[in-house]
């Protein structure tokens, strides 16, 4: 951007001095040729009385002091070719001088000037030869200060023009960086509304923009908040129903599970409390061991046989804890809410070679019903609330990785989700 603006203030300035200096250059020139015409006609017309009146002898001296003050040549050429004053070759237009007729024209090395004036001794002629030297007098030096002067010109126009278009760059630079801090999360990033013109306009929008989504997030955590303010009393009663069975395994059970949603509750309100940019970091490989320990207890009351294949850690990836144990946790209740018991299931977890991790959960289920496209959020072919395979596809983009979903040719589903390492 910076540069099309300079090119475009050169281009346009450039054609600005071509359309003025040219007609000027012309005009100095011009006007110096004038000026040594009028004054060698000058000096040739104030020998006009003495060549009239005068007689031979006393005109002599005056011609030859012209001819010494003049910077060209002046000559007096009597009707009996006597030639006073600077040599003189009887030219063409000398001749036509002498028969009455005075004329100018292009000679070699200059322009001559021919003036008939008639006499006692009859026509006579006064020439003035005014040399090429004398016509461009002082046009080289003009011309250089004309181009000095149009450099200069430029030169000032492209340096405002730099200043102009590094405020305009500047300002654009700031825009997309206060864009790309938002879309990192960090919502404290403002630009600066005093840019140059419209881009000013562009940063207070952005800002509007920063403040309201900063607005929208802060009134969606009051909103979990409250939500998980009016599910901790029907949890309570939960739990105080679990402690009071008779059955010590029921009930632990039970609480078992009733602190699962209590952690699942919790994580929600970690997460939307959570900004941006914040805690973009766990190990992948030990998110998911512990949680696949915690799904082998349901595994063994279904009669699932589990086959593992774990990398060991540490294995960085882009995405928070909390949100790749719900992910972890999504992909393995599909299996077992999709899958009827006894449905066998593997998870392979390695590490990627460019960094972060991969992980792939099989299962030997029925797999996808035909048409479906259960990475659609609120999509579910079996009747779930179909969040779970949504909860892996967000986790994956905000961990600059990908989900994708094969269905193996010996039947089954197979879940690969690939995360980066952080950045």
């Amino acid at each position: 951007m910076r540069r099309r603006i300079l090119a475009l203030v050169a281009a346009t300035v450039l054609l600005v001095l071509v359309a003025f200096a040219v007609p000027l250059a012309v005009l100095i020139r011009t006007v110096a040729e004038d000026t040594a015409l009028s004054t060698a006609t000058a000096q040739a017309q104030s020998l006009t009385p003495v060549v009239a009146t005068a007689d031979r002898n006393t005109m002599a001296p005056t011609v030859e002091l012209a001819d010494e003050r003049d910077p060209g040549d002046v000559s007096v050429i009597l009707s009996d070719g006597t030639v006073l004053g600077a040599p003189a070759p009887r030219s063409p237009l000398v001749e036509l001088g002498l028969r009455g007729v005075s004329a100018s024209t292009e000679a070699p090395g200059g322009r001559e000037m021919v003036f008939s004036v008639q006499g006692a001794a009859g026509d006579s002629v006064i020439r003035a030869f005014v040399p090429d030297a004398e016509l461009t007098r002082g046009v080289t030096r003009s011309w250089l200060l004309l181009a000095g002067l149009s450099v200069v010109l430029m030169a000032g126009a492209l340096l405002l023009a730099d200043r102009l278009a590094r405020s305009l760059v500047d300002a654009s630079t700031d825009l997309s960086e206060v864009s790309e801090r938002l879309a990192g999360g960090d919502l404290a990033a403002r630009a600066d509304p005093a840019a140059p013109a419209e881009l000013g306009v562009v940063a207070g929008a952005l800002n509007g923009l920063a403040g309201r989504i900063s607005e929208l997030l802060r009134e969606e955590r009051e909103n979990v908040a409250d939500l998980a303010h009016r599910v901790r009393t029907p949890m309570t009663a939960l739990r105080l129903d679990a402690e009071a069975l008779r059955d010590p395994d029921e009930s632990a059970r039970i609480s078992s599970g009733v602190d699962g949603v209590q952690r699942a509750v919790t994580g929600a309100i970690e997460q939307a409390r959570r900004r941006g940019g914040e805690g973009r970091s766990a190990d992948a490989a030990a998110v998911v061991r512990e949680r696949v320990e915690f799904w082998q207890v349901l595994a063994e009351d279904t009669d699932r046989a589990v086959t593992l294949d774990l990398a060991e850690g540490p294995l960085p990836v882009g995405c928070a804890r909390g949100d790749l144990e719900a992910c972890v946790d999504a992909l393995l209740g599909n299996v077992f809410a999709h899958t009827p018991d006894g449905t066998a299931f593997g998870i392979e977890l390695t590490g990627r070679s460019r960094g972060g991790a991969r992980l792939v959960v099989s299962d030997h289920g029925p797999g996808l019903p035909p048409g479906a496209d259960p990475v659609s959020r609120g999509v579910s072919g079996g009747g779930s609330t179909g969040l779970g395979l949504d909860i892996a596809r967000r986790t994956a983009d905000q961990g600059g990785g990908r989900l994708a979903l094969h269905s193996p040719p010996a039947g089954g589903l197979q879940v690969e989700l690939e995360l980066a390492a952080p950045a």
